[in-house]
């Protein structure tokens, strides 16, 4: 049942671009056919084309209003019009060892070093609301806070356990198994995230072209709520070409992610994507994000399962188990991945930072 919220003002979207840019053709999931055997079944379907060919993917019909996004927008929104010496109160302690829960102030990465160019990526995690984890917030987050719990419990319930079980049918699996790793009520490193982009000048845009280098997501799924700044772009599984992820009305965009991956022995294949200088029409306005973080819980061990598809499709073994080293738990995963993506004052094209091996028998790098 819906909390009593405060007032909040209105949020409003900016215009999309009207520039033709070479749209990904993504598969749409419609989650009003998952009441039946029969739909889960479509949808088990539709979701491997997706994460095997594709990478991204559109949810729709879930059960989540778009006045309740509007409030996690409009709420991220207020936050980041707080001064910058009041966001750095909730800098994690530990930031540079991998802790990313609280305020990740801009400027950590050299984006061109022959200018000195930073990068201007302010990020907002709240973890989960299952007794693991402190909230301490600043006021505009703290007095919201009960709404903030129920959107990210709502999407484990009406967003997240639905795909953890179309996945498991797909794989021939029973139903519950990726919903009994991914519990909410047990410690994982799920979190909301409110994330800013502030603009560049058109001249700035042109000396780094991409605002974030390619990369994976470490998790299970990341949901990527609607908002209409064009930047996004994704690297086709099939063709291996860069494309831009549109907008769609009422719609969440996801990924898969590198846990899965793991988990499958590859067959979910982690979606490599990027965030570029949006087109001319939208580059004077800053790109605020609204996200959700899904992973497997803490003490689960990042194996291969034992599935009848993966067995008949070959895909038995992930890079850990290929090359005999230890397989990582997820929380080992998290913040060895972390650490990496949070090193302080890297230069981009460093080839130590782009190339490092950040556990045995894993080597992470960006992807041009």
């Amino acid at each position: 049942m819906p909390v009593p919220v405060p007032e909040l003002g209105s949020y409003n979207y900016v215009p999309e671009t009207k520039e033709n840019l070479d749209w990904a053709d993504l598969v749409t999931l419609d989650l009003s056919l998952y009441g039946t055997p029969e739909g889960r079944k479509q949808l088990a379907s539709q979701l491997i084309e997706a994460v095997r060919y594709h990478g991204f993917f559109y949810v729709k019909n879930f059960n989540i209003s778009q006045e309740r996004v509007n409030r996690q927008f409009s709420i991220g929104k207020q936050f980041y019009e707080l001064p910058l010496e009041e966001k750095l109160k909730y800098v994690p302690e530990g930031l540079d060892n991998g802790a990313f829960n609280g305020y990740v102030p801009a400027g950590r990465r050299i984006l061109d070093a022959a200018s000195g160019l930073r990068d201007r990526v302010e990020i907002y995690n709240i973890p989960k609301f299952n007794g693991d984890f402190k909230h301490e917030h600043p006021e505009i987050i703290q007095k919201f806070l009960p709404e903030i719990e129920e959107f990210a419990r709502s999407l484990h319930s009406e967003v997240l356990d639905p795909l953890h079980v179309i996945l498991a049918i797909a794989l021939e699996l029973p139903e519950d198994f990726f919903t009994n790793i991914h519990k909410y009520d047990i410690k994982s490193e799920d979190h909301l995230r409110y994330m800013k982009y502030s603009k560049y000048t058109p001249e700035e845009n042109k000396k780094i072209g991409q605002w974030v280098q390619g990369h994976t997501d470490l998790g299970s799924w990341t949901l990527l709520f609607r908002q209409p700044v064009a930047a996004l772009q994704i690297k086709s599984h099939a063709t291996g070409e860069w494309k831009w992820v549109k907008p769609q009305d009422g719609t969440l965009t996801v990924n898969a992610c590198d846990a899965l991956s793991f988990l499958t022995g590859g067959y979910v294949r982690s979606t490599i994507h990027r965030v570029v200088s949006p087109p001319q029409d939208q580059q004077h306005v800053d790109r605020l994000g609204l996200l959700y973080f899904s992973r497997p819980n803490n003490d689960v061990k990042l194996a291969t399962v034992k599935s009848p598809v993966l067995e008949r499709e070959g895909f038995t073994q992930n890079d850990f188990e290929k090359t005999g080293n230890p397989v990582p738990t997820m929380e080992e995963w998290t913040f060895a991945k972390q650490k990496w993506q949070r090193t302080k004052n890297v230069v981009r094209g460093d080839p130590k930072y782009e190339t490092a091996q950040i556990l045995p028998g894993f080597q992470e790098k960006v992807h041009a």
